[in-house]
């Protein structure tokens, strides 16, 4: 099994996302990460979905995502083939922050920082790799001070110099232009 990461780029319409999540849910594939929002293209969306499964499963569900019709385009990717990245927020128990200096060398050990500090709690920010940031939980948690924890969803854009979906759009427009007879 590997990690793989799906970015869909869509138009904004109400239900895509069931649709989207369906295909995985027909497959029994567990979604590990989901995050959705606009992306640089005006009226276009972003889905980036991770997902453990293999090669053969990966391509079937992203050749069904990319048949929803409001969906532009769907593509998997690995991690070498990505620039990804999650924020995680730590509450951890102040007092314990206070009088273990060990806790302040974990948080500055794994580059994350104090972004709120009153009588009850402490609030950390951390930035990064999924592994990084979990680990980062595991080290907080031995030290019995954490009260809650959340990450986000990976957000990931493609290592390559070009975007695939701005080609589709140009190609899409060129195509309409072309059946409407309108030149230059």
């Amino acid at each position: 099994m590997t990690l793989y990461t799906i970015i869909v780029h869509s138009e904004n319409f109400a239900g895509l996302l069931n649709q989207v999540t369906a295909v995985f849910t027909r497959r029994q594939i567990n979604i590990e990460s989901l995050n959705v929002s606009a992306s640089s293209i005006p009226g276009v969306h972003k889905y980036t979905i991770t997902a453990w499964t293999d090669k053969d499963t990966i391509e079937k569900v992203v050749k069904q995502i990319t048949k929803k019709i409001d969906v532009l385009q769907a593509h998997y990717f690995t991690d070498d083939e990505i620039y990804q990245h999650e924020i995680a927020l730590y509450k951890i128990t102040t007092s314990v922050l206070e009088s273990r200096p060990e806790v302040s060398k974990i948080i500055r050990k794994r580059s994350a920082r104090i972004v709120e500090v009153n009588e009850v709690f402490s609030i950390v920010e951390k930035n990064g790799m999924s592994e990084d940031i979990t680990q980062l939980f595991e080290e907080l948690k031995a030290q019995e001070c954490v009260l809650q924890f959340v990450r986000s969803g990976r957000v990931a854009i493609t290592t390559s110099c070009f975007e695939r979906v701005n080609e589709y759009l140009a190609d899409r427009e060129a195509k309409y232009q072309k059946e409407k007879g309108i030149s230059d």
